[in-house]
């Protein structure tokens, strides 16, 4: 577990909506937003570590920034909806070592 569990995120972006956001946006709007967010780093990543090529006016472009974009919306829409992501989170990570683990093992393309 993180030094941040993922509900004191939730909660710093509950604070800062309550006292510097004002209201959430409504969450069509915050999945019209993370969609953005989300085409701001494929772009990133398909310039840098792609085949495109990185123009100019990308180089100075903070992929850092962009994911931390991508979780600041995810965690709106998770303080929306009731969701406690810290849970769903560890349930996930239960799920994925569980179905997972020898599956991955013993797969050749990852092991060469």
């Amino acid at each position: 577990m993180s030094d941040q569990p993922i509900h004191v995120l939730q909660s710093d972006v509950d604070d800062w909506i309550k006292t510097v956001g004002v209201r959430y946006f409504n969450e069509l709007t915050n999945m019209a937003q993370l969609t953005e967010e989300v085409g701001e780093v494929a772009r990133i990543i398909a310039r840098r570590y792609g085949e495109q090529s990185e123009k100019a006016s990308d180089k100075n472009a903070d992929l850092g920034e962009e994911l931390a974009d991508v979780l600041f919306v995810v965690l709106c829409l998770a303080n929306q909806t009731n969701t406690d992501l810290q849970k769903a989170f560890d349930k996930k990570m239960d799920i994925k070592t569980k179905r997972d683990k020898e599956r991955h093992q013993n797969n050749p393309k990852l092991n060469k």
